[in-house]
């Protein structure tokens, strides 16, 4: 893990406009402390932009891409366990990019979806300890689907139907529910049906999900 930049992001920094926003973001997170991984690309590289405009102070982090899908799971368990203290202390707040294929499992999609659960598993515990032992601090799980960053797009061309989110979007989205301190956000938001879909009807929950793939391609 390397070390990208603290405080802003320079001339580079794109705002996207509040003032027709339904749902402005809290004015709490200017001058705000937020230490972001990933962030030299797709959503994590949005939230940089984003938390920059708003005024945020910014640690950020970066991963090789092959080193990044090795670590996925055990980065997360470690990083939470050496920020717990300080966030305890500060009564802050934990935000964690996940996947739907961490709440639903789909084809051609194995070992990213066990570590996405694991994941899931692991942060849906921590916050169950947390709150028994009256501990202030909030875990917001961010359940995100494709979004338009090319190398993703490139990875599932011609296997899958879905449309790719916009990446500004989702790390909008996901700012606001750690600003907000809700412990769940789903983007798009139809995947908080398909989460319900997995409990209560799996059989059309598999069909929703077949009719996204070309099976054909895979």
């Amino acid at each position: 893990m390397s070390r990208v930049g603290e405080g802003g992001i320079g001339p580079a920094v794109r705002c996207t406009p509040q003032a027709d926003d339904p749902c402005p973001l809290p004015a709490s997170l200017q001058g705000a402390r937020a230490l972001l991984t990933g962030a030299s690309a797709g959503v994590g590289e949005e939230l940089a932009y984003h938390y920059a405009c708003l005024g945020s102070h910014l640690v950020l982090t970066a991963h090789a891409e092959a080193l990044l899908q090795k670590v996925n799971f055990l980065s997360y368990v470690q990083l939470t366990s050496l920020a717990l203290p300080s966030l305890t202390e500060s009564k802050g707040s934990l935000v964690v990019v996940s996947s739907l294929l961490g709440r639903v499992p789909r084809s051609f999609s194995s070992p990213y979806s066990a570590a996405k659960f694991a994941s899931d598993s692991f942060f849906g515990s921590l916050r169950r300890e947390l709150d028994v032992q009256d501990v202030n601090v909030a875990i917001t799980m961010c359940v995100l689907g494709l979004w338009d960053r090319a190398s993703a797009a490139e990875g599932v061309r011609g296997v899958t139907r879905a449309k790719a989110a916009l990446g500004p979007k989702a790390a909008l989205a996901v700012i606001r529910g750690g600003a907000t301190r809700a412990p769940s956000v789903f983007y798009p938001w139809r995947f908080h049906l398909l989460c319900l879909l997995r409990a209560w009807l799996p059989r059309p929950r598999a069909w929703f999900i077949r009719q996204e793939f070309n099976v054909t391609a895979a």
